[in-house]
């Protein structure tokens, strides 16, 4: 029987999206958000690769209007000088910068246009599966039933865990992230252009906005996780202070933390990812974008493959008789593809985390290696080029997943 009606839990990134697209498939879906009102104005920067904005293309929404465009990227040294440049490839767009907030509210606003419902205030505590439904239990008391449900609820997914209580929990990668605002300093990059740097102790990331400020990004080795409460316990100028000794022999480093106010500074918290998840789906349930698969922020590519899987999973459900065999397909088009680029990621975070003599023997052997075997075109067309056919059929898979435990259903919503 096919799908008719979506419970997502989770409204940041993947959990709109998912809306959107379930919609364009003809299912009802209902987003319901554990916080008790929107995040307009939460949250730091991120990049829209070129294969997220094909997804988003695929449900109708152009990001092209959202922040600046990055059509090159530079990776330099600690000195400010280009190892390495990374033009987009032809025949794609370049990548979006834009404030988390930003992509957040676009988001939501596309849902609530498409006549999407999103309830908040709705924290999920349970699952339960009947014959014909899932019912989603949340804090309050209140509950929904659905034909599916699906967990957008990101990377400490509480969907993951009622999935299967022995998921892995996401992993530390080492480093406390940091950003900031740079008005005022001498340094400008070129524009649309992103930079990437291993200083001496910490790496930095920056571009210039069309105003002539620089936004930066960056990750600092820290030997144990810190929850973002724990970082706001110090207070910004402290921080500032840190990020300006850190940096203090590193160009430009210390020119944009230099032209800082501690009123800009973001506290990022702990970079995590999470290792592979054995299980996606249990019966009627599923996991889609960082609940099931969150690549280190190195990679540049946690929206991207947020937006990529939450259209496929659409795409699965129109075409495919249950949603049993649609949660099989749907892991076989994904798995194999967001596990490349989770190892992507690692090797890129395993570089800001690298010590002294492996940084000063990538200086000389980058710009060798870029001229010879790591051309733009063989290190990025897999991943930027992926393309979503949206109006092609999805072929059905072999895996299906387990219910979960029958239970009596009740006898009427409240919602």
């Amino acid at each position: 029987m096919h799908t008719r009606t979506a419970a997502i839990i989770g409204g940041g990134i993947a959990g709109p999206i998912a809306a959107v697209a379930l919609r364009r498939a003809g299912i009802d879906a209902t987003v319901y958000e554990a916080y008790p009102d929107r995040a307009d104005g939460v949250g730091a920067v991120l990049s829209i690769a070129p294969n997220g904005i094909d997804a988003l293309h695929a449900i109708g929404f152009d990001a092209a209007h959202l922040g600046e465009p990055a059509d090159t990227m530079v990776i330099a040294s600690d000195d400010g000088r280009p190892l390495a440049v990374l033009p987009t490839l032809n025949g794609l767009p370049p990548s979006r910068v834009v404030w988390r907030s930003d992509l957040y509210r676009a988001l939501h606003d596309v849902a609530i246009a498409n006549g999407v419902r999103i309830v908040y205030d709705k924290r999920l505590v349970a699952i339960e599966e009947t014959p014909d439904a899932i019912v989603a239990r949340f804090a309050d008391e209140d509950w929904v039933a659905a034909d599916i449900l699906i967990g957008a609820d990101g990377i400490h997914s509480t969907v993951r865990s009622l999935i299967d209580p022995c998921a892995p929990a996401p992993r530390y990668v080492g480093h406390l992230g940091f950003g900031g605002l740079a008005t005022g300093s001498e340094f400008h990059g070129a524009p649309g252009t992103m930079y990437f740097a291993n200083g001496k102790r910490a790496f930095i990331g920056y571009w210039t906005q069309a105003d002539g400020s620089t936004m930066w990004f960056a990750n600092v080795p820290h030997p144990q996780p810190m929850t973002n409460a724990q970082a706001r316990q110090t207070p910004n100028d402290e921080w500032l202070r840190r990020l300006r000794e850190l940096f203090a022999d590193d160009r430009p480093g210390r020119d944009l933390l230099a032209h800082t106010e501690a009123s800009t500074l973001i506290l990022a918290g702990a970079g995590e990812i999470m290792p592979s998840v054995p299980t996606w789906s249990r019966g009627r349930a599923v996991l889609v974008g960082d609940a099931a698969h969150a690549p280190s922020s190195s990679s540049g590519q946690g929206a991207s493959m947020a937006a990529e899987s939450a259209v496929e999973l659409a795409r699965c459900l129109r075409d495919l008789p249950s949603h049993r065999d649609a949660f099989a397909a749907y892991e076989a088009l994904r798995r194999p593809r967001v596990e490349k680029v989770a190892a992507y990621g690692a090797r890129n975070n395993n570089g800001k985390v690298a010590g002294p003599v492996a940084k000063a023997i990538t200086k000389v052997i980058l710009p060798i290696a870029m001229k010879t075997i790591f051309t733009p075109e063989k290190m990025f067309r897999w991943m930027h080029g992926h393309h979503i056919e949206w109006d092609a059929v999805v072929a059905p898979s072999r895996r299906a997943g387990g219910p979960l435990p029958r239970r009596p259903r009740p006898r009427a919503a409240t919602l």
